[in-house]
């Protein structure tokens, strides 16, 4: 089975005619087998895979187990699309460590440990460059299906094609970080893949550091569960920060906003402003998915002239990490964001493991892998009835890791 990247991600269900079947790891399991002693195609089996949506954390060694039921190229991006909207979960109960929990005093014992690496090793990091591979996968690529005139509610056991999740490409591209934060560079060229229906994320993802502090000033951490993660049993601690609290930003390019105009066909088309709510100046980030069109619905092209907006905001948002208890040394950061059904942003899911590299003849705990998962409605409520939900998931590699400016020193 081609590897397409390393995923790890959780999506929100979109609004498609089909609803996806919620199902656990068993029940994936049982799925494979029958398709298999069916005899069913690649092609069918990857429209069942596209329709179901996990419960539960899809391992890679169950996917190793599972490979001998995946018959081709097309089921096997589906089986990967399934291992990041599921990766945020926690596995089957099955697959946990059977320890009992730690007593209070041992768990405030890993935290305090989980805290002291942070602020005094992963948040001293150096300035570093690596390289970073960005793999994206999204769906409504392919034209809808046509709606059924006889049909109110749609066809719940078809799937549309617009709503399965499919690669798109990859990209590699130099990194700089300091602190153990990644210096984000917003380019024209993401600004233009993001006018061009390509959901861009332009802020600064989760920083471990600060979402650390951020959890502890809301005194919501606690613990969650014991984990196995590369052969170490970690613990695994919760933490929920509300709103007031939240220094969690969002950035995401682009969504269209042109100003208000007379034509009752421009407000169903897409056009939005002040009747829906949305300021028109140009240097304000537009949120808010009331009275808007939906300019790309049922295929219709944006409209000619538009105005790109970033949507922008500070959500609450919750999540788990994960610490080494005898060192606490923290190995994943996950963390959810929270969002109103009004925004046009509908969900963002990220996961980052972090791991340990050399760097300059040292060996520092950096990031490794992370998957971010979206969810958003690029161009509002349409005057049709429905809306196309877009969702976006990002895998990406790191690796190359040197002290920045080593790179150009050998280069003399």
């Amino acid at each position: 089975m081609k590897r397409l990247g390393w995923i790890l991600v959780l999506v929100m269900a979109a609004s498609p005619a089909w609803a996806a079947r919620k199902v656990n790891i068993l029940q994936l399991k049982d799925l494979l087998v029958s398709l298999h002693e069916a005899k069913k195609t690649d092609a069918e089996v990857a429209a069942e895979l596209g329709q179901i949506e996990l419960t539960e954390q899809l391992s890679r060694s169950t996917m190793n187990v599972l490979n001998d039921y995946i018959p081709g190229q097309s089921s096997s991006e589906q089986f990967f699309v399934l291992e990041a909207r599921s990766a945020a979960l926690p596995p089957p109960a099955a697959d946990l460590p059977t320890a009992p929990p730690p007593d209070p005093a041992a768990q405030k014992a890993i935290l305090d440990k989980a805290v002291n690496y942070v602020t005094t090793s992963f948040a001293q990091l150096p300035h570093l460059t690596a390289t970073k591979n960005t793999f994206r996968f999204q769906d409504n690529m392919e034209a809808p299906l046509p709606a059924d005139p006889k049909s109110k509610g749609g066809d719940a056991n078809k799937a549309d094609p617009s709503q399965i999740v499919h690669f798109l490409g990859s990209a590699e591209s130099p990194v700089d970080t300091m602190n153990g934060a990644e210096n984000i560079v917003v380019t024209k060229e993401k600004q233009l893949q993001g006018q061009s229906d390509q959901v861009m994320l332009l802020g600064q993802g989760p920083i471990l550091s600060s979402i650390l502090q951020e959890a502890q000033a809301a005194g919501t951490i606690k613990w969650a569960r014991w984990e196995t993660l590369n052969g170490t049993q970690v613990a695994v601690l919760s933490f929920v920060v509300e709103k007031k609290k939240s220094h969690y930003a969002v950035n995401y390019c682009c969504f269209s906003a042109t100003a208000l105009t007379t034509s009752a066909d421009a407000m169903s088309r897409g056009n939005y402003g002040t009747r829906g709510g949305v300021s028109t100046d140009s240097t304000t980030s537009t949120q808010s998915i009331s009275g808007m069109g939906a300019a790309f619905n049922n295929g219709m092209p944006r409209l000619p002239g538009t105005d790109w907006r970033s949507y922008k905001g500070t959500v609450p948002y919750h999540g788990e990490f994960f610490v080494d208890p005898a060192t606490g040394v923290v190995t994943r950061l996950v963390t959810v964001a929270e969002f109103k059904s009004t925004e046009l942003v509908q969900r963002e899911d990220q996961r980052i493991d972090y791991g340990p590299m050399p760097v300059g003849g040292k060996t520092l705990v950096v990031p490794v892998k992370a998957v971010i998962s979206t969810e958003e409605v690029p161009n509002g409520y349409g005057g049709y009835g429905k809306h196309n939900n877009r969702r976006t998931l990002f895998t990406i590699d790191y690796k190359d890791y040197q002290p920045a400016g080593a790179g150009a020193a050998e280069h003399k």
